[in-house]
């Protein structure tokens, strides 16, 4: 029976009890713990859309059902509040960044709050506050006391539009900042940068103690992008040397020409000394490259452009021929030594120069990447001794893994690993950040701040925007700058306008770079187990007891923010503030909710549904079992007003469960029941949310059908009160009970009760379905092939003769094969 919902006034109430109860606050108890955890998001302007809540309400009902399987529950939430979004948006209504975050944040938390989230609010944490960015600038100056922190003079990523510089990994595919979508440059700037790739290793190697999904694992290994070869040096006619990376040591005697990046020192030396014979062409082509992004450069499938460098030669280590030397812009500078040796019978990119070019191709290893000379041929066999070394003098016939280590050590060369992965740029010429705490003397060295003079925290001022010329809007405040001090014996910095005794007062300029918005979530994980800390990040008792998180659950921007925060829980457990190698153990991915239109949600759109007018409409009961049942969770789906109306009804059948009462509830219902407490469980636990509301569906079907107890009621109620919060705990107090449902157990199954105890199989006859028939799911084969003979409508099928061979799938397909 339908009975409608007054989801007004029962959610309100509901919200405002458990608040003022504080039935979600976590204190660490010997129960066993769960740490589940949202990426916490930054409060732009916007607000949520009904697409955001979608990772909220999973992470609820997963914290809700382990709170009631007897686990210590943590599940907080807060803020990502400093960087470009928060500040672009300030700029853009003309309104001071720490203003827009504050108001920001109170409109989110009331989105968040009506959906009837469990967070434990105590703990709620904020990047800008100044008692927990005290703890970012702590763990920047480790990194610096340690070597990993450094401060930069070259070539970086300069976005026009933002006004800033910006990590490799704030770009899109095309060279495009992320955020504006202007066209980024390289500008050479002062900046401070960490030095990610010394754990290149480990983060790749304990990518297998995680509970991922493969395709986030293997994007983190793409993007880190570890390649095993050797460094081989090359002798050029100049006089000069060059060192090569190839991962192919074993193709060295097939190397015909050498390939410089256009940006690599060696080219710009050789135009200075008057080297080049076509400096001028050379000079064109540099600065032609140097504008295409990096992505464009490396496409395999552009046309091959470079330009040879007439007047140098480089000799081939390996062979001792002479060969030509270019500049080609696939080639670049930050990767490997800006060099290769080009082998172009066994690389397509060399082969495509080659060709252009004229050069000679020279066939070095037989089987993978072998050409004709007039076509490149992927996997063509050159002898019926597939992947062996060929004309390559004494080396001729060995295994290509073998002649690899000989090859490698008759040249003097070295075995050794590259990285895709750049050091970290971690500078923003902009001011809504955490100031890096940081001071630069007369004497051109650098110091960090001593621990009992942070937080450092932003000076106030009416002019925040960037100034254009690339650098912070900070220095210009020069009563915030300038500084005098003097160091002590740890090498810190101490801020004073008196010398201590036995130093000398010393004047000093402040880092006016801030940090990049990555910085504050790199570790917030970890406050949150222990908010109030004023002496330490976090405490060991707290840390031990809670790491690692559990469940991490988030979609966008999962692939850099998880290598930055897997870097940084790495050098922490180095330094000994955390007790475990990895800070997230298991992630659930997030797949997106798009318009009804298909597209995504945006305001240039006019797409963009707001989930206070949904929860306004229907309840947010309604919205939050429709986005779960809507489809995977992983899966990325179209809102569906249809949908929604569905997820109402049910609840309102919910509702008028109770008039289907009968004394003692029917078996078939009771097993119903069991079989619903087992798979929703299950399915919670494997975030299979869309089949856990398939479930208690059709439970709802069977009880309206075939009548409840009493019992059986408050049984399902436990079931669905992870997925509608409100209405649970109303329907339970409507039964008498005084305390929340959301602090009873969930209910268990009995195992003989969760299996069907009769099943429908169909039954085929020479692989066409002819009926089908019910039989207990422990019959046998004998049983089964008996109980078919008997139907009317196979046995005309199988005539006289019968089957002459009989294939039975147990409890899914029986097959009479008579032919």
């Amino acid at each position: 029976m339908h009975k409608k919902i007054n989801h007004h006034e029962i959610e309100v109430k509901w919200q405002k009890e458990w608040f003022s109860k504080k039935i979600y606050q976590s204190t660490e108890t010997d129960k066993p713990k769960t740490f589940v955890l949202d990426m916490f998001p930054y409060p732009s302007g916007e607000g949520l859309h009904v697409g955001h809540p979608k990772g909220y309400i999973a992470t609820d009902i997963y914290s809700r059902f382990k709170r009631m399987t007897g686990h210590e529950v943590l599940h907080p939430m807060g803020w990502d509040a400093f960087g470009l979004p928060a500040e672009n948006y300030a700029i853009k209504n003309k309104v001071h960044p720490r203003l827009a975050v504050e108001k920001n944040i109170v409109h989110f938390k009331e989105q968040l709050s009506v959906l009837g989230c469990d967070y434990d609010w105590d703990r709620e944490i904020n990047t800008t506050d100044p008692a927990y960015f005290k703890w970012t600038q702590w763990i920047f100056i480790q990194l610096f006391k340690k070597g990993l922190a450094y401060e930069s003079y070259e070539p970086i990523n300069w976005c026009p539009g933002c006004q800033t510089g910006l990590a490799n990994e704030d770009l899109e595919s095309d060279g495009t900042c992320e955020r504006c979508g202007s066209v980024v440059e390289k500008r050479p700037m002062r900046q401070w940068v960490l030095k990610i790739r010394e754990y290149a290793d480990r983060m790749l190697e304990d990518l297998n103690t995680l509970k991922w999904p493969e395709h986030i694992k293997e994007a983190q290994r793409n993007w880190i992008g570890r390649s095993e070869g050797a460094e081989i040096d090359f002798k050029l006619s100049t006089g000069d040397k060059v060192t090569i990376f190839t991962t192919r040591p074993d193709t060295l005697f097939g190397a015909t020409y050498m390939v410089l990046a256009p940006e690599h020192s060696l080219v710009e030396d050789f135009q200075k000394q008057g080297k080049l014979l076509n400096s001028e062409d050379v000079q064109k082509y540099i600065k032609l490259a140097t504008n295409r992004a990096e992505q464009d450069r490396l496409d395999i499938t552009k046309e091959k452009t470079g330009v040879k460098l007439e007047g140098v030669t480089a000799t081939n280590p390996a062979s001792g021929e002479e060969i030509p030397v270019y500049i080609a812009d696939y080639v670049l500078a930050s990767y490997g030594t800006g060099a290769i040796m080009a082998v172009p019978a066994h690389d397509e990119r060399d082969f495509a120069f080659a060709k252009k070019f004229s050069i000679k191709i020279k066939q070095v290893v037989t089987g993978l990447y072998v050409t004709d000379a007039t076509e490149f041929h992927d996997n063509l066999p050159y002898t019926d001794k597939a992947g062996v070394v060929v004309s390559s003098n004494e080396f001729t016939g060995l295994d290509c893994e073998e002649a690899k280590q000989k090859i490698v050590a008759r040249v003097s060369g070295r075995m050794t690993n590259i990285y895709k992965i750049k050091d970290w740029v971690f500078s923003r010429q902009r001011y809504w950040g955490e100031p890096i705490p940081m001071v630069h003397t007369e004497n051109g060295k650098i110091y960090p701040l001593a621990e009992s003079q942070l937080p450092l925290t932003l000076p106030e001022v009416e002019q925040y925007a960037p100034s254009g010329d690339g650098q912070s809007p900070l220095t210009n405040i020069t009563d915030w700058v300038n500084v005098t001090g003097y160091v002590n014996e740890a090498g810190d910095f101490i801020v004073a306008s008196e010398a201590s005794e036995g130093y000398d007062l010393i004047k000093a300029k402040r880092e006016t770079n801030t940090m990049p918005q990555w910085a504050g979530s790199s570790w917030y994980y970890l406050r949150y187990m222990d908010p109030k800390n004023t002496e330490q990040l976090v405490s060991p008792e707290r840390e031990k007891y809670w790491a690692p998180v559990d469940v991490y659950v988030g979609g966008d921007h999962a692939v850099r923010h998880l290598i930055y925060a897997r870097f940084w829980h790495k050098f922490l457990y180095d330094i000994g503030v955390v007790s475990t190698i990895e800070p997230f153990q298991r992630l659930e991915f997030l797949g997106f909710i798009l318009s009804e239109d298909g597209r995504k949600m945006s305001k240039r759109w006019g797409n963009v549904i707001n989930p206070d007018d949904i929860v306004d409409l229907v309840g947010a009961d309604s919205l939050r079992v429709y986005e779960m049942f809507m489809g995977p969770f992983e899966n990325t789906i179209a809102w569906s007003k249809d949908g929604l109306a569905g997820a109402c009804r049910f609840l309102e059948r919910v509702n008028g469960l109770s008039t289907h009462y009968t004394e003692t509830g029917t078996e078939s219902t009771n097993r119903q029941l069991h079989k619903t407490i087992k798979k929703v469980a299950e399915d919670i636990e494997n975030f299979k949310f869309n089949t856990a509301v398939s479930a208690m569906m059709i439970f709802v079907n069977k009880a309206e059908k075939n009548g409840l107890s009493h019992k059986m009621y408050e049984q399902f109620l436990k079931i669905l009160a992870p997925f509608a919060p409100h209405l649970a705990e109303e329907l339970w107090h409507e039964l008498g009970h005084s305390d929340s449902i959301h602090l009873e157990s969930f209910p268990s199954f009995d195992d003989s009760l969760a299996v069907d105890d009769i099943i429908e199989i169909g039954v085929q006859v020479n692989g066409k379905l002819r009926g089908s028939i019910t039989v207990s799911p422990n019959a046998d084969e004998k049983e089964v092939t008996e109980i078919a003979k008997k139907n009317n409508v196979v046995k005309k099928y199988l005539g006289l003769t019968g089957p002459k061979k009989i294939i039975y799938v147990p409890g899914r397909i029986l097959n009479f094969i008579t032919n």
